[in-house]
């Protein structure tokens, strides 16, 4: 039995949760989500707890159970919530400006790179070098602040280039520090 997924969710106030079909739907004050259920895996809804059951021990069903749990959270999460990634711009003369739905960076290329925003992720800026990536999806929220950082990755001899807020970078000695 998964050690995750036999963890009940809590459901804070404002939010509900609804089972139809293997289909659960969660609805808060931030916005609604949905994600269809495979396998053998029972879900039920009290109160104020959702659990998640494996009905058949099969791999594959075992695998779901904790799976599933983590995503209902996440998604239980989100609408209450919400999730949200800070990225810093690092690098002489690398900065950001926010262009109706497009983030426009400069990042120290001939130009300037426009990355197009989703409707599902809001993105703010503080001052010229911090970007606030956030939204209901936490899969949607890290798949664009990865894509983001991507764009210039941070060198290990500097430190230019993007990086998370709380990420921790190996810098690397310069050739003069060898001696």
């Amino acid at each position: 039995m998964s050690r995750i997924g036999k963890l009940p969710i809590k459901i804070p106030k404002g939010v509900k949760v609804n089972l139809d079909n293997s289909v659960v739907e969660v609805e808060g004050p931030k916005g609604k989500m949905t994600q269809a259920i495979k396998g053998d895996i029972g879900i039920s809804i009290d109160d104020a707890q959702v659990s998640i059951q494996c009905n058949r021990q099969t791999k594959q069903n075992r695998s779901y159970h904790g799976l599933y749990r983590n995503l209902i959270q996440n998604m239980v999460t989100g609408v209450s919530a919400g999730f949200s990634k800070t990225l810093l711009i690092n690098g002489v003369g690398y900065r950001a400006e926010l262009k109706d739905k497009t983030l426009a960076l400069n990042l120290g290329y001939s130009t300037m790179i426009e990355y197009m925003i989703n409707d599902d992720i809001s993105v703010s800026l503080e001052g010229n070098n911090k970007v606030i990536i956030s939204g209901i999806d936490k899969q949607k929220v890290g798949q664009a602040a990865a894509e983001i950082r991507s764009l210039r990755p941070p060198e290990p001899y500097k430190g230019k280039g993007i990086v998370y807020e709380n990420e921790n970078l190996r810098r690397k000695i310069g050739k003069s520090g060898v001696k």
